[in-house]
């Protein structure tokens, strides 16, 4: 099912749902669910028409069995072509990026020691504003970049040379967000804005790190894509 969303709603997401049969969505534009699918930042879809930020849509896609995390991922792609006539091409832009790297002091994570890899999945917490949590269970490091990507301000690229998936646990502190000050309250308390940030706690508690530069980003130019019949 995917059909228009309701006048009036706010937010959106796209997301697996539980169970390994649904992927869902909710007041989703399509950049937000190409975004999703295909793993990239808003600034790497380059030829897309208005209608892609302002259209919105719910979507509950069923697949024929209980599927991975990866093979729901590929059965959104493949709506996305079919439903949206999607049609594009992938070419490298010269662009500010971060490259994620290990430090010299060498990786802290280990890798992934059951005898059954799984699905690669990131646990997201947010608490006090601030402070992050992120919980990592068999990743990979090209999607931990792609996660990384949408926390930073610029996309992220891979050069770890990591092969594999690892478990970790990555804490550190975000900035106070746009019209919140120094000092701001929540629930009578001031905020804590102490702790690491992002950069610090990928050097101090996993071993990597982000530098930010110019360099080659892959970037999905759209040839073709039309607003979907509802079903």
């Amino acid at each position: 099912m995917l059909k228009p969303s309701p006048p009036g709603g706010r937010g959106g997401g796209v997301r697996p749902a539980p169970g390994g049969e649904r992927y869902v969505a909710t007041n989703a534009p399509l950049r937000l669910m190409i975004q999703v699918a295909y793993r990239l930042r808003r600034e790497q879809i380059a030829g897309a028409p208005d209608w892609i930020d302002t259209e919105t849509y719910d979507m509950n896609a069923k697949a024929e069995r209980p599927s991975t995390t990866e093979e729901l991922h590929f059965m959104l792609q493949n709506l996305l072509v079919d439903r949206f006539k999607l049609r594009f091409h992938l070419e490298k832009k010269e662009m500010p990026m971060y490259a994620l790297t290990v430090d010299k002091s060498g990786p802290k994570m280990e890798a992934h020691q059951a005898t059954s890899a799984g699905d690669p999945w990131i646990d997201q917490t947010l608490t006090q504003v601030v402070r992050m949590n992120m919980t990592a269970k068999f990743v990979p490091m090209d999607y931990f970049a792609w996660r990384l990507g949408l926390i930073v301000d610029r996309p992220v690229v891979d050069r770890t040379n990591l092969k594999g998936g690892y478990d970790f646990v990555l804490n550190f502190t975000r900035d106070l967000p746009p019209g919140i000050p120094d000092g701001a309250k929540l629930n009578g308390e001031p905020i804590d804005t102490s702790g690491p940030n992002i950069f610090e706690a990928l050097r101090q508690q996993l071993g990597l790190r982000l530098d930010a530069q110019k360099g080659p980003v892959e970037t999905m130019v759209i040839d073709h894509v039309e607003k979907p019949v509802e079903n």
